[in-house]
């Protein structure tokens, strides 16, 4: 039987050094097509981890909702929703970056680079040099949400950079079913991720995107998504 979203709260957790403007853009057209109610919470660099699970919780007080995010927020998300089967309806996960332990996972180790730099030479000089290995939509998108992040900021990248996601055989006992968008041609984000997240749940679709259309329009990466939960 199809997901019905319809009237139901929908939280969606930003990735590492993103932020709730981004998640929002990515998903609300999807979401608010299908009748559901969307909540982007807004990062705490400074707790990133615990501030996300309080924003599930608080959300999920009165009914059970709809989590999910990228990367480390489709990893908190999917967490939550596996310690809370009762109070998940149904997972969104964008562009998971890792299985597990995080190990020499390329998103937890471009993290861990980033939080270095921003340490070492701050904010301005270290956001200069993401320009200048990013696509330039990358770099707008992560200009603003950086700034907005400091001083927290490498706190927040250490955080999640340390994050152990769900395993295999944790995805494996998900109650509810889960819509997955990876990017075909994002090495921070291998699509061999979402494959495996998607082979392991027992009820979950993939999608994929390319980063040039997510960088046309960030909606693309949320529909794709909500399209492959709703093929369920």
């Amino acid at each position: 039987m199809p997901v019905d979203l319809r009237g139901v709260t929908t939280v969606l957790l930003p990735g590492t050094g993103s932020d709730d403007d981004f998640v929002y853009r990515a998903f609300s057209a999807a979401l608010h097509a299908e009748g559901a109610i969307v909540v982007t919470p807004k990062p705490q660099p400074q707790r990133l981890v615990d501030g996300y699970r309080d924003a599930l919780d608080n959300a999920a007080c009165t009914a059970p909702i709809v989590v999910g995010g990228v990367s480390i927020g489709a990893a908190v998300a999917t967490a939550w929703a596996l310690a809370h089967p009762d109070r998940a309806v149904a997972v969104l996960a964008a562009l998971p970056a890792w299985t597990g332990a995080p190990d020499s996972a390329p998103a937890a180790i471009a993290a861990r680079y980033s939080a270095n730099v921003l340490r070492r030479d701050g904010i301005a000089s270290a956001t200069a040099q993401m320009r200048a290995s990013s696509p330039p939509w990358l770099g707008d998108e992560l200009t603003r949400s950086w700034v907005g992040q400091w001083p927290s900021l490498p706190d927040a990248m250490e955080a999640a950079a340390s994050y152990v996601a769900p395993a295999c055989s944790e995805l494996e006992r998900l109650e509810v079913p889960m819509g997955i968008a990876a990017a075909t041609d994002d090495p921070v984000h291998p699509v061999e991720v979402g494959i495996e997240w998607m082979t392991a749940a027992p009820r979950a679709a993939l999608r994929t995107v390319t980063l040039a259309e997510m960088g046309a329009d960030p909606a693309v990466l949320g529909a794709a998504c909500v399209s492959a939960l709703l093929e369920l």
